[in-house]
């Protein structure tokens, strides 16, 4: 599903926002007609593209990245593939979780059986647990006919319980027991019925704070996590980002000409941290080449397109990630330099290095002393 956004708060932060968090397009109010349907056309168009073009966006089921990151997951992945054992996915949304679970499946002795997807967050409790267990006829308003669960669907295969973190906490032991011992009831009948599905979980939460929070049952996060994958942030993933850029680009080729990033744009993109991961890059992708077919596009036209409200400093983030980061001494670094700045600007003169700093003559003093450690007059 596309999602457009209309509407009259058509500031930056706002447009930005929206389009990080997975709409395709945003559209400001007052809008003309002709205009709206020129956008709606070309998204159709983009949608027909990935629903029918030569390649699929997974690749044929395929994890892009030449990156150690990638590599440690692929190798994971095939260690874990063809085991009995629940699996328990983590990882930031965006990242490609399901994905992971695909190739866990068609790596696997059940790749000939039924794959099965469950949002977890896509149902209340009550429905929830008539989707995965099924129900018998007349077990609820509008239950007319029996019906088999997710469970059943999923035969000798594989079930992804995706958003597993959003799983209702009155519905848990049920699954617990599914986990447990393989039984299962359908809603509205006492006689037990035996899953054959090997359970993979996914999910964007820390569940071990769920579990402090009471939202999650202890036990059965140990149920679901006797293997554990945690796929990374595209952010730590080198420059797979430009490899991704290229495979998105190259996949809507034959319906929207590819763009062309300069070499500040190209630099510029390589820093970005994409907070909305995978699913992020691609959406971008999308937007530029419905904005700017065939063309060449600068630092201007890209930095239009990233969410300035959730971005994270490239260069901050390898910093902090390097180890041994000290933020005292970060501050008072750029403290310094800064007071030396002014000092020299203002020829030594501590009454006007304090009117350039904005504060007052002995507030810089003060910092000079603990700075320099000694008189600030030497400074």
């Amino acid at each position: 599903m596309k999602i457009l956004v209309l509407s009259g708060q058509s500031d930056k932060h706002n447009v930005q926002h929206a389009l990080s968090l997975g709409a395709a397009d945003f559209i400001a109010k007052p809008c003309d007609p002709q205009l709206l349907k020129a956008r709606l056309d070309h998204h159709l168009m983009i949608l027909e593209a990935e629903l029918q073009g030569p390649e699929e966006a997974t690749s044929g089921i395929e994890l892009l990245g030449e990156s150690p990151a990638m590599d440690a997951l692929r190798s994971q992945i095939a260690r874990f593939a063809d085991t009995p054992f629940p699996v328990l996915i983590e990882g930031e949304s965006g990242t490609g979780k399901e994905l992971v679970a695909q190739l866990l499946h068609e790596q696997s002795e059940r790749a000939a059986a039924p794959f099965v997807s469950v949002n977890c967050a896509a149902f209340t409790p009550e429905l929830l647990e008539a989707q995965l267990f099924g129900h018998a006829k007349g077990a609820f308003t509008g239950a007319t006919n029996a019906k088999a669960g997710f469970f059943e669907d999923a035969g000798e295969g594989t079930l992804l319980l995706d958003e597993v973190g959003e799983f209702p906490l009155a519905l848990q032991p049920k699954l617990l027991r599914v986990l447990e011992n393989g039984e299962y009831y359908r809603v509205g009948e006492t006689r037990p019925r035996q899953a054959q599905a090997r359970v993979i979980a996914a999910t964007n939460r820390d569940l071990l704070e769920e579990i402090r929070n009471g939202s999650f049952r202890h036990d059965l996060y140990h149920r679901l996590s006797v293997l554990t994958i945690d796929v990374p942030p595209l952010r730590e993933r080198g420059n797979d980002s430009l490899l991704l850029m290229e495979h998105f680009r190259a996949l809507y080729a034959e319906k929207v000409p590819p763009f062309v990033l300069d070499d500040q744009a190209a630099e510029r993109w390589s820093r970005y941290t994409f907070p909305g991961n995978v699913r992020e890059l691609r959406n971008i992708v999308i937007r530029l080449g419905a904005k700017y077919p065939g063309a060449h596009i600068g630092l201007t036209e890209l930095e239009a397109e990233f969410d300035s409200q959730s971005q994270i400093d490239g260069d901050s983030v390898k910093q902090l990630t390097a180890g041994g980061f000290r933020l005292d001494e970060i501050l008072s670094s750029w403290e310094q330099r800064y007071i030396e700045a002014a000092l020299k600007l203002a020829d030594g003169n501590l009454s006007e290095a304090a009117r350039l700093l904005g504060v007052n003559r002995t507030t810089l003093y003060s910092k000079i002393q603990r700075l320099k450690g000694g008189d600030a007059a030497d400074v």
